[in-house]
């Protein structure tokens, strides 16, 4: 994940850092306010203050002040924020965290402005359902996705690899991993050992959610180990990117094996494939998370993002006029294209189309040829999963490092976990 900080909209400023708040540019004198909170990277900073320079001059009565910080610090700020009830008016919130945050009172429900104000006349029903918790809707739906596996075409062609990367399988994802290795100096993948997001999908393909519905831990120590030890085997056989590298958690997006060319293939979300494009020169390609032979689905379409409406909230009227214009403002959506996932207006993803640029269409083209090849989209995270996540890292930690064995591990995490989430009820 990204841990860029602000960011301007002016060119030629690349991965400059500063602190996190920035008013759009250029200023404008307003009588009201809003501020605007999310995670980003270059490029979707860059969009972003554009649709509010965009705003600002169809409402230049509003002023709207744009904060972003990267994955790895967002929910460290949010939190704080939260605590000191002084969170943004609008806030990038993500499945995960949602029923965490709105059943602590700190996000508002949208429902009473549905056609007074925020108008969803067009939206899919299914990313819109995604965003109601105990029946009350708390989250704008911004993009939808779904787990993906980026890889360099040129080296993947280079190295010969032949297996369809939307059905291949994890043995496939090895040979592919060796070939490239042997045959063009760059290793195969990053290695994944602590990407909690892969690690689901494995448990899913062996017939385990992460999270069981009652909210205990869902998979098993066999998930763990198998898991870890599958990428153990690729570490010992030098196919992955080196361990100190590995081990740096929640990296600057920039700082990725295949943007530094140092990996062919790696793992985020499908909406991230115009971000890494835009830092590569080689085609990126899209193939999904490496399947169990005879396995269940284990990958899932899930809402990419939402944006939410605050507890702390001052200008409640200025700020649902600004979500309503994200996702069904001409101008606006065209800017932010598929940068944070597959719209849900499909006025807005008809008047996109056209112009797709080559990696939006490889967004568009996968998430189309998974639809079939999925299974269903499981619960939000129970209280507690930051902690969860927190541990599955700094234990997988010790395994890449070689100070703990995989089997130990497993059986460490599996009881830290399910504690953590014992105490957090």
């Amino acid at each position: 994940m990204s841990k860029f900080t602000r960011r301007t909209v002016l060119a030629g400023m690349g991965a400059a850092a500063a602190a996190t708040a920035l008013p759009a540019i250029p200023a404008i004198a307003a009588d009201r306010s809003i501020r605007h909170f999310w995670w980003g990277n270059p490029n979707r900073d860059e969009r972003t203050f554009k649709v509010i320079d965009i705003f600002q001059q169809h409402h230049p009565e509003i002023a709207v002040s744009g904060e972003t910080v990267g994955w790895g610090d967002y929910w460290t700020k949010m939190a704080t924020q939260t605590a000191g009830r002084n969170m943004a008016d609008l806030v990038q919130m993500d499945y995960s965290l949602l029923f965490e945050y709105s059943r602590r009172g700190a996000l508002r429900t949208l429902d009473e402005h549905i056609g007074n104000g925020l108008d969803l006349s067009n939206f899919d029903k299914g990313p819109l359902s995604g965003g109601y918790v105990d029946g009350k809707l708390y989250a704008l739906n911004i993009g939808s996705n779904s787990q993906v596996m980026p890889y360099n075409t040129r080296l993947l062609e280079e190295a010969g690899v032949t297996a369809d990367p939307i059905t291949w399988t994890r043995d496939d994802y090895a040979a592919a991993c060796e070939a490239i290795t042997s045959k063009t100096g760059v290793k195969g993948s990053d290695d994944l050992s602590l990407v909690t997001e892969n690690q689901e999908v494995w448990a899913r393909q062996n017939g385990r959610g992460f999270y069981n519905e009652d909210g205990t831990l869902g998979f098993t120590v066999e998930d763990v180990s198998t898991y870890w030890d599958y990428w153990a085997k690729l570490r010992e056989a030098d196919l992955v990117r080196s361990k100190d590298k590995t081990v740096i958690l929640d990296a600057p997006f920039a700082e990725g094996g295949m943007i530094k060319g140092e990996t062919a293939m790696s793992m985020m979300w499908s909406n991230q494939i115009v971000g890494l494009q835009a830092l590569m020169q080689d085609p990126v390609g899209a193939g999904m998370v490496p399947h169990k032979a005879d396995g269940k689905p284990g990958q899932f379409i899930k809402p990419s993002m939402f944006m939410s409406l605050t507890r702390d909230a001052k200008d409640v009227e200025a700020a649902i006029m600004y979500m309503s214009d994200w996702v069904n403002d001409p101008e606006s959506t065209a800017i932010l294209g598929l940068e944070r996932g597959i719209p849900a207006n499909p006025n807005v993803r008809a008047a996109l189309e056209p112009n797709f640029t080559p990696p939006e269409k490889v967004s568009v083209d996968y998430f189309n040829a998974i639809q079939d090849k999925v299974g269903a989209l499981p619960l939000p995270a129970p209280k507690g999963h930051n902690e969860v996540r927190d541990a599955y890292m700094r234990i997988g930690t010790d395994v890449v490092l070689g100070n703990k064995g995989v089997a130990e591990a497993a059986e460490e995490f599996v009881q830290t976990a399910s504690d953590i989430l014992e105490r957090a009820k």
